[in-house]
């Protein structure tokens, strides 16, 4: 049986075809990749490759990877925020400690302020 062509396979106009930016341009590739895999896997033209990926994408094993891989991507987004939080307050120390220098006391018996 002769490949059919990807423009054969999916009839379908791509809706919002004029895309702003490569990043949209990318999510409706990929949602027409899933609506050609979908029709083949209803008409039963899908290759086995086609349909063992879904069925990896549907385990739990997936799942539950996705999961960790999101929380991964969440602490990773918390420590970045703690390392600069840490960085502030030890810029503000800084500044603190320098200012507190430049306003001593001497201890001379006249007890004036030395800048």
């Amino acid at each position: 049986m002769p490949k059919r062509k990807l423009k054969d396979a999916y009839t379908e106009p791509f809706v919002g075809e004029g895309a702003y930016s490569p990043a949209n341009r990318e999510n409706q590739l990929i949602n027409a990749a899933y609506e050609l895999a979908e029709q083949r896997i209803r008409d039963g033209t899908a290759s086995d490759t086609l349909i063992t990926q879904f069925l990896k994408m549907g385990s739990q094993r997936e799942r539950l990877e996705r999961v960790i891989l999101e929380q991964e991507a969440e602490l990773k987004a918390a420590k970045t925020e703690a390392l600069q939080s840490a960085k502030r307050i030890e810029e503000l120390y800084s500044q603190a400690i320098a200012s507190a220098q430049r306003y001593r006391i001497d201890d001379n018996e006249d007890g004036e302020i030395v800048q």
